[in-house]
């Protein structure tokens, strides 16, 4: 598990370093998470080196959102202020989200029965 986490930690830092030193405007977490994909698909590393390490931090996932609650709480009177573009904004992705997916899962399942 150690090794696990070692991958993990050092693709997330990678991630970051990349973000900071081209000025990309994508968290580096998110560019280390692509990264990790990258590595998955060709096999450069292998799923079992890192799935008892991710599986831990997955069980444990809601103790990752305490901050961000925290966050919003500090920022109540912004959120009294700009209720209704906030709530616009949360409904609509919330559909656009939904629809992607179905598309998305629609042309997977169509592309899988005409494999099989």
């Amino acid at each position: 598990m150690i090794r696990g986490m070692a991958i993990l930690l050092t693709f997330q830092a990678g991630g970051k370093l990349i973000s900071s030193a081209l000025g990309l405007p994508f968290p580096g977490s998110v560019i280390g998470m692509v990264l990790l994909l990258v590595a998955l698909r060709f096999e450069w590393i292998r799923l079992d080196w890192i799935e008892q390490a991710a599986e831990l931090l997955l069980s444990h996932l809601a103790l990752f959102f305490v901050p961000a609650g925290v966050g919003v709480m500090v920022y109540t009177d912004v959120l009294a202020n700009e209720w209704l573009p906030i709530l616009a904004a949360t409904v609509v992705s919330t559909f656009v989200v939904m629809a992607v997916t179905g598309k998305l899962a629609d042309r997977l399942e169509k592309k899988t029965a005409a494999d099989d």
